[in-house]
């Protein structure tokens, strides 16, 4: 009776094992699936720092307060990590206290796609790049006037391009609200300046 005792349980406990291990086995392979059925995985992951591609590409968060945009201010344009496709604006950076880089809008509105995350019991929207699907962050509703959003973003997801190189870079096109704010002379008016005197 003992031994038929003890038998029954070292096969329950075999049979848990087992399927703990096809469990863990599934949720891994369904990652890895997951990751590899993004265009180009793997160059992905070997131009990226693990941080950024545990962002990028599995939705992780970096530390708040110890990340490269959170207290910037220089003015220029946040680009995509992966594809470089222009996300942010420095001019609609805001100082929010959460610890990340904080915008009040997208550069462009279709630069960015929104979806339902309801991770960890929390219902938010997540934010990702069109181009890549990049994870970016959440956007959240209690931002400044008047859209009262704020894109609470990532800086692994994000590379900085400075006003000063954008036109060099292929972001000339963005220029015109830096030149209005006087954060950006042209060349050409530089030039004309010069010229005149």
């Amino acid at each position: 009776m003992i031994e038929a005792k003890r038998t029954a349980g070292l096969a329950t406990l075999t049979c848990a094992a087992a399927l703990m291990f096809c469990v863990c086995s599934l949720a891994e392979s369904q990652t890895a699936v997951n990751v590899q059925s993004k265009p180009e995985a793997s160059a992905t992951a070997t131009k990226l720092t693990p941080t950024q591609f545990e962002v990028t590409q599995h939705a992780s968060t970096e530390p708040p307060f110890r990340n490269a945009f959170w207290d910037s201010k220089k003015p220029g344009i946040y680009v995509d990590i992966v594809s470089s496709e222009p996300l942010f604006s420095s001019l609609d950076k805001f100082d929010s206290g959460c610890g990340w880089p904080s915008f009040s809008r997208p550069l462009v509105d279709k630069s960015v796609v929104e979806r339902a995350d309801h991770t960890h019991g929390v219902e938010r929207t997540e934010v990702r790049s069109k181009e890549a699907d990049s994870h970016l962050g959440h956007v959240f509703d209690d931002g400044p006037g008047p859209s009262h959003l704020r894109y609470c973003i990532n800086s692994a997801s994000l590379r900085f391009v400075p006003v000063e190189e954008m036109e060099k870079a292929g972001f000339g096109a963005y220029l015109e609200p830096f030149i209005k704010a006087g954060l950006y002379k042209p060349a050409s008016a530089a030039t004309a300046s010069t010229e005149k005197k």
